[in-house]
């Protein structure tokens, strides 16, 4: 493991570039078009899912998320800059009875050449490009729709994503209290050179929970993450087709004015490297090294408070991983997308837990736009 290590440190001082898996497959944005101008469409995706953790560790559960994510919704585009959207989210997972959880979906969106304002449920989950230690990618399966206001920037240049997920709500004598998810998550592209491509990522996710009409006796909470990296992408022609790495740095803070956390701040390096063939599927090694590091809405694997079943709570002040990550990810036929992934985790450090864990993962995505009538 130390010789597996002291290569991509190596590789790092060469190619200072992917660090969190690609899930453009995964994601679907509805964007105005002169095109579809007084346009009324039926737009259906689909998101099969399959995730199965055999994890036996002190921090991250072992289970197996199986089944299936309708959203059928109903579009119209009044003109070039505005869509008016209305649908329904459901959710079924497969061994259980009846439907899961179903959601309504009302969005309007604004779109300006590359910049978007939306209201109503907000592009959000993996189209949000957070790291994991930032916001879990299961997210997508376990809490897919937000209900909020978002602003996205989509250039060659630049893509931006700052929003408000009004996570709950509460009304005078509400036993919980409120809750909102915000954040920015950018990506700032510094150099292009022919097929070299260099871009600085800027995170931050905030989470707050209090209100003033709850009867909640807790004292509010409020949490902030950040995430500062480099990324570089080397194209190439051949069997590999891409070289990657993505870097970071990553803070956690405490902002609560009465903490009861176990650390009130932390911070953790999070390396990877990455290469792509053109056949055969990706593979990427990450190395995370955190230390007292916690976030409400990251994966549970690199944080260092648990949230395991029966270790909750339990902390290590230092957590060491290194995770290989295989990808297959194809559009099959049009419109039809799969994503595969096997991930081990090696965990370094820690001596009361096993040391090689794994996941796999299987994503069927459908997804398409189909026009019901135009009004002249």
């Amino acid at each position: 493991m130390k010789k597996l290590l002291s290569f991509f440190s190596m590789l790092l001082i060469f190619c200072t570039a992917d660090a969190q898996l690609v899930n453009d497959s995964l994601e679907y944005r509805l964007k105005p078009d002169s095109l579809k101008t007084r346009n009324l469409e039926l737009s259906f995706y689909n998101f099969n899912f399959l995730r199965n953790y055999e994890y036996f560790n002190d921090f991250h559960d072992g289970y197996t998320l199986f089944g299936t994510q309708l959203e059928p919704r109903l579009v119209y585009y009044p003109n070039a800059k505005l869509a008016v959207s209305a649908g329904v989210h459901i959710r079924k997972d497969f061994g259980k009875d009846g439907i899961n959880k179903s959601y309504p979906l009302f969005t309007i969106r604004y779109q300006h050449k590359s910049t978007a304002l939306i209201n109503g449920v907000i592009e959000g989950n993996v189209h949000h490009r957070y790291i994991e230690p930032l916001f879990d990618f299961e997210r997508k399966i376990n809490n897919p729709v937000e209900y909020g206001t978002q602003v996205v920037i989509d250039k060659p240049s630049l893509f931006l994503d700052a929003f408000v997920n009004w996570n709950r709500m509460i009304e005078k004598h509400s036993p919980d209290q409120e809750q909102i998810f915000a954040g920015v998550s950018s990506d700032i592209s510094i150099l292009r050179r022919g097929r070299m491509k260099l871009s600085v990522p800027v995170q931050v996710f905030a989470f707050h929970q209090g209100g003033q009409i709850d009867t909640d006796p807790d004292p509010l909470k409020t949490i902030a993450n950040t995430a500062v990296g480099i990324k570089l992408n080397l194209e190439r022609d051949g069997f590999i087709k891409h070289i990657r790495t993505e870097n970071y740095f990553v803070t956690y803070t405490d902002l609560s004015p009465t903490k009861e956390s176990t650390y009130n701040d932390g911070t953790a390096w999070f390396i990877n490297i990455g290469l792509g063939t053109k056949k055969y599927g990706d593979l990427t090694g990450s190395f995370w090294e955190g230390k007292k590091y916690v976030s409400p809405v990251g994966m549970p694997i690199y944080q260092s408070v648990s949230q395991q079943i029966d270790h909750a709570g339990y902390s290590e002040d230092i957590r060491r991983l290194f995770i290989l990550r295989y990808t297959y990810q194809r559009q099959l036929v049009s419109n039809f997308y799969i994503d595969f992934r096997v991930e081990p985790v090696f965990d370094l450090k820690s001596s009361t837990t096993k040391s090689v864990d794994f996941s796999h993962s299987l994503f069927l995505v459908y997804k398409q736009d189909f026009k019901l009538f135009k009004k002249k």
